[in-house]
């Protein structure tokens, strides 16, 4: 989708600007809108659209009225009038298709460095499929093919995309802050390049009250276990850190806050020598992710 874009633009573009390089049918306001739209091309702006749409009410007269080659090229640009103002390409998709089976061509679509935004609905579990484990699951929780708890740790997929360092990266949970949400989408929308936003969607697998989804995903940031920052490659430009933070220090225990989800405390009965071992193991990644970060952020 974004490449047909880019090209509809690219061959739009060169039809105005051979209409302009002619001295033959266009004078006049369409003259002076196309001239416009050259200068306005990259621009995501009201005056963009606005101009876009007097160029689409002139084109049809200005057509009547032409004839020979400049003809057929208005023609073409008449064609093509729906690409005067870029259009926005967004990718939805959960967890297992972006940590797991379709990681490669995420991370192929992001390293082009092409102005694509992608939005991952993170539910930690393959969740559309039964609830297997996945690259996203985290160390200890219980999922299928991963009844006595996971092993590892989950995948880092921010962390991996932030390397390239051209693609916006951000990490987000709308219960939890809002206007970093809002913050987040817009800045990936502005950015012109790839973006990725993860965010934190309590699942029912989870084995939670999915009344309070919104709730629960506070509870996971303020104790710790997801992360709020972005990464915005446009700050490097003006001399500042393209990383910040905005999950601020955990207010509230981890373990209390996986005691509270059934796919953490059904260890307690089906695999109770492993709880305590897991517990500690993800309180204590918790402790160096966020002292990682912090560090990332020059804080």
């Amino acid at each position: 989708m974004r490449l047909a874009i880019d090209a509809n633009r690219r061959q739009l573009l060169a039809n105005v600007e051979k209409v302009l390089a002619s001295s033959d049918g266009v004078d006049g306001e369409l003259r002076d809108a196309l001239n416009k739209a050259k200068e306005l091309f990259t621009a995501l702006t009201d005056e963009a659209r606005i101009n876009a749409r007097k160029i689409q009410s002139l084109l049809p007269t200005a057509i009547d009225k032409a004839t020979g080659e400049i003809k057929q090229v208005l023609r073409k640009i008449r064609e093509l009038d729906t690409y005067f103002v870029d259009k926005s390409v967004w990718a939805f998709g959960g967890d297992g298709w972006a940590y797991d089976i379709g990681f490669g061509g995420l991370d192929h679509v992001m390293a082009m460095n092409r102005n694509v935004n992608i939005l991952v609905m993170d539910t930690d579990v393959y969740s559309n499929t039964g609830g297997q484990a996945s690259k996203a699951t985290p160390l200890g929780s219980v999922a299928r093919f991963a009844e006595s708890g996971k092993k590892t740790i989950k995948k880092d997929l921010g962390l991996m995309m932030m390397s390239y360092g051209y693609v916006y990266v951000a990490n987000v949970a709308m219960g939890a802050n809002k206007m970093q949400f809002i913050r987040a989408v817009t800045e990936a929308e502005a950015y012109d390049g790839p973006a990725i936003i993860i965010a934190y969607a309590p699942c029912i697998n989870h084995g939670i009250n999915m009344a309070e989804a919104q709730i629960e995903q506070k509870r996971a940031v303020d104790a710790g276990y997801w992360m709020l920052y972005r990464y915005n490659p446009a700050l490097k430009a003006e001399g500042k850190n393209p990383f910040i933070l905005d999950s601020k220090e955990p207010t509230a225990d981890l373990k209390e806050f996986l005691a509270g989800e059934k796919r953490y405390s059904s260890l307690k009965t089906t695999f109770p020598d492993k709880v305590d071992a897991y517990w500690e193991k993800a309180t204590q990644f918790a402790k160096e992710r966020y002292e990682f970060y912090k560090n990332f952020a020059g804080k």
